[in-house]
């Protein structure tokens, strides 16, 4: 007999803290890194990429007994590039100041591990609202993590928040949060404390159990 399947929410919750994409499965570094020098540019990647995810699990789900197994990466590649390339002409229609600040890394989402990753480790083995649940919790916790680096990056780097100043004229902006190395250096200690916390939890619950079996 099969394991029992995830209740829809636990898959959806996963993708927001213990398999989220950026904090703990390190995945999708290029436009984590390159674009989160704003919290609107961040956010605007981060959801052009659930989108994606979204669309794609669905197609990939729903048309997965039809795929011919030697030819499903690249049918794959196909269903994930035709919602970038609509994407990419939605934001350049309606956010033509955002479009041009992401540049290359809108038509980049298509080679994004994460996005087809998911389609090959779950959306292509798991019924509709299983894989829909899964990839718009991954979509989600992707984007999260971006707001975060994005607006750790801004506030210290520009002083402001989505553009709004938040500490008068007499701060001296951290102008190296806004270049690479700032995406670095704040990756790197979101990383440490989520890890941390990773850390802290596993602990508690070594100490639970161990209290259970005294």
């Amino acid at each position: 007999m099969p394991p029992p399947s995830k209740p829809l929410g636990d898959e959806f919750l996963k993708g927001l803290w213990k398999e989220n994409p950026i904090f703990i499965q390190v995945l999708g570094m290029c436009p984590a890194l390159a674009v989160t020098n704003s919290v609107v540019n961040a956010l605007a990647m981060g959801l052009a990429t659930c989108f994606v995810l979204v669309c794609s699990s669905f197609f990939v789900s729903s048309l997965r007994r039809f795929i011919p197994r030697p030819v499903r990466i690249s049918t794959y590649i196909v269903i994930i590039a035709t919602f970038v390339t609509l994407t990419d002409l939605v934001l350049a229609a309606l956010v033509p100041d955002v479009h041009r600040a992401l540049g290359a890394f809108i038509p980049l989402i298509v080679v994004n591990c994460l996005i087809l990753g998911r389609q090959e480790a779950f959306a292509s083995k798991n019924p509709v609202p299983r894989a829909v649940a899964d990839a718009a919790g991954m979509g989600v916790g992707f984007a999260f993590a971006l707001t975060c680096l994005g607006a750790i990056r801004e506030i210290l780097g520009a002083g402001t928040f989505l553009g709004v100043p938040l500490f008068g004229p007499h701060f001296e902006p951290w102008v190296i949060m806004l270049l690479p190395p700032g995406g670095f250096l704040s990756l790197g200690f979101l990383l440490l404390f989520f890890n941390a916390l990773k850390q802290a939890r596993d602990r508690r619950r070594a100490a639970a159990a161990r209290g259970e079996t005294a």
